[in-house]
């Protein structure tokens, strides 16, 4: 719900009618309702028979050398596919020799190690000048020593780091309850999916040895490959880091007796974990790639063979993630699917650019979304035993990993949508909503998959050095449930509502702005807090909240769009600075038009970059990188945000403006 009666004291104003501001461009509402008739167009289009919608995940170059790798830890490399991720991979190879984890960013260790290393084994040579370049930005960046854990992990299994240097994961940790201070239900459901096949690959250290002409001694800095490399501790005497890397070297002399009683036991419960997780109603160990890729090693360690029923399948699940894409001739691997997430958008756009909940493609979509409920109870009750199962999942497949936002964003497109059974719609969306409220942490906000999971200082676990296992409450995720919540009629009055608003006054920034954990970055997360706060009916001229408009409408480009650099997660100090993107620019500007003036100066030069820059078929370009999986380490471009976003922004200032003039009118 856009706050339309409601004006910004920043005006000046007072209760005047925000749409005599100022004056409307005159053909500009001609150009919006151009701009969303095409686009809509386009993603009808688009839509499957079946009424879902998905977009492809794009992302770095690191997915697509993982599954490389691997072909060569199995032994069995298809060469085709080698030839085209080769192709892949030096098609985004950077001037200075390196790859990035992000369009425009600078070369970066992981991702620049991993390429160089997938060229070698398809038979580059350390001197041809593809590899020259890269290796002189590798050993600029530190070398091997400076990767992280999981990318150290991946080398080990092919002889290229010394497993004796890795951070050990005992799988004894499956053993450990779920009352004591750390348990797997403590690390993020990503983390666990990941940990517990590496657990066992951390048994069995299954090491396939190259040639010499496939190894990379070359780049370890001169002098450093037979010296120390365990993880360095910090300068302090006493800190969370030297306490862990002590615990460390402890287990490792322990893990070197040959007695180790519960040994079998931990394996063979990591197997029981394993299994039912990659079965039935699942499309892989978290329906993500790093851990199915793990999962694959985990099952030959613990001796499946390549016909049994089980690997079958997780082979099968993975191979679905490949991209081949012969229009442009390049072969990809995407992390996992979006169809839910991309279905709920999609829907939310075209429902409020004008097409009519009755329509045969909405109801069909509306239908879709019903049937991805998740009715299983999985992980998630270890940490919140809610009696009743509930929840949509990102994927299609992901019974074991439904998580909030998901379902808030779920939710806010079935309230726009008619079924086929409008009872059961009804039934389904009152669980759901239960189910996802349960979700609130003890500090009033929201994460994703799992309720407080929170402990900072298991972010200084040695092979944690990602710094994304936890799962931690954001303003994003806690904005978009209260956004769900007060378009269902909820209001302030009520303690856990409170307890959110009380999370995002916090969590906000002394300059106005909110960080945002699921999408780049504070334009994303000022946006959606923003738009739960209008939602819940807060009166938008408090203080707080018109120091969030303001910080969006102080970071609004010179050509009327909105932009944020990925690096600003690195330097805060890069907060709402970018190039203009499509789908930033329609966050930022649904973010104004919270305050109820759609004549607005900012809301004006918003809404003509975004006709002036739409592609003729409705599509916008869009080459930056809006979403977020992990913080600094992967990222992500959903395809359908350059889209969706935009045509929800044209549409709400639509419906804004039309508000506005019959309010003028009576």
């Amino acid at each position: 719900m856009l706050p339309e009666t409601r004006t910004s004291r920043a005006q000046g104003v007072g209760t005047a009618k925000p749409h005599l501001l100022y004056s409307v461009e005159p053909d500009l509402d001609t150009k919006i309702q151009q701009c969303v008739k095409r686009t809509q167009d386009y993603l009808l289009n688009l839509q499957k028979p079946d009424g879902h919608w998905i977009g492809e995940l794009f992302v770095d170059t690191t997915v697509a050398c993982n599954y490389h790798l691997y072909m060569y830890w199995k032994g069995e490399v298809n060469f085709n596919k080698q030839a085209r991720i080769v192709k892949h991979i030096l098609d985004r190879q950077l001037p200075d020799g390196g790859w990035n984890i992000y369009e425009g960013g600078p070369s970066e260790i992981n991702a620049t190690v991993m390429s160089y290393f997938s060229l070698k084994l398809a038979g580059f040579t350390p001197d041809e000048p593809e590899m020259k370049k890269a290796r002189d930005v590798i050993l600029r960046l530190g070398g091997i020593p400076k990767m992280n854990t999981y990318g150290k992990l991946y080398l080990a299994l092919l002889g290229q780091f010394p497993w004796k240097y890795l951070p050990i994961i005992p799988c004894e940790i499956i053993l450990l309850p779920n009352w004591f201070i750390f348990n797997i239900y403590e690390l993020s459901s990503w983390t666990r999916a990941m940990v517990v096949p590496l657990a066992i690959i951390n048994h069995f250290k299954p090491t396939r040895y190259l040639p010499p002409e496939k190894q990379l001694h070359e780049l370890y800095p001169y002098g450093t490959e037979s010296k120390d490399l365990y993880l360095q501790p910090s300068k302090e005497w006493i800190s969370w880091r030297n306490f862990f890397l002590a615990i460390d070297r402890g287990i490792k002399l322990i893990d070197k007796i040959p007695w180790k009683p519960l040994r079998s036991l931990a394996l063979k419960r990591a197997e029981q974990w394993l299994l039912p997780r990659i079965g039935e109603g699942s499309d892989g160990l978290g329906a993500i790639f790093p851990s199915m890729l793990n999962t694959l090693v985990a099952l030959k360690c613990l001796g499946y063979s390549d016909d049994h029923p089980v690997f079958a399948k997780a082979v099968h699940d993975m191979e679905q993630l490949e991209v081949d894409d012969r229009e442009r001739d390049d072969f990809r691997v995407q992390p996992c699917f979006s169809p839910v997430w991309d279905t709920a958008i999609t829907s939310v756009a075209l429902r409020s650019s004008g097409i009519p909940a009755e329509d045969p493609r909405m109801v069909k979509a509306c239908d879709f979304l019903l049937s991805k409920e998740v009715r299983h109870r999985g992980d998630w009750y270890v940490k919140n035993p809610y009696p009743e199962n509930s929840g949509w999942a990102f994927e299609y497949n992901n019974i074991w990993y439904p998580d909030a936002d998901d379902t808030f964003k779920v939710l806010l497109a079935l309230r726009l949508l008619k079924s086929s059974d409008e009872p059961n719609k009804k039934l389904i969306m009152d669980r759901a909503l239960k189910w996802a409220r349960s979700f609130q942490c003890r500090d009033g906000g929201y994460g994703a998959f799992d309720k407080d999971v929170t402990q900072k200082w298991l972010d200084h676990i040695p092979f944690a050095d990602h710094k994304a296992i936890l799962d931690p409450s954001c303003s994003d995720i806690t904005g978009r449930g209260l956004e769900i919540l007060g378009k269902l009629g909820h209001t302030a009055e009520d303690k856990s509502i409170r307890r959110m608003i009380q999370f995002l006054k916090d969590t906000q920034e002394e300059d106005g702005s909110w960080y945002g954990r699921w999408g780049v970055n504070f334009v994303y997360g000022t946006w959606q807090a923003l738009r739960g706060i209008s939602s819940i009916g807060l009166d938008m001229n408090e203080d707080w909240i018109v120091r969030a408009r303001d910080w969006l409408e102080s970071c609004q480009n010179e050509d009327g769009g909105w932009g944020e650099t990925v690096s600003s997660y690195d330097d805060p100090r890069l907060k709402g600075q970018g190039e203009s993107t499509p789908s930033q620019t329609a966050w930022g500007l649904m973010g104004v038009l919270h305050f109820g003036d759609p004549s607005r100066t900012s809301v004006q030069r918003g809404l003509n970059y975004l006709t002036r820059t739409q592609n003729s078929d409705g599509t916008w370009t869009e080459h930056k990188i809006t979403g977020t999986g992990f913080p600094r380490v992967f990222y992500l471009k959903y395809d359908m945000y350059r889209i969706n976003w935009p045509l929800i922004a044209l549409s709400e200032y639509r419906q804004l403006s039309t508000h506005c003039a019959a309010l003028s009118a009576s």
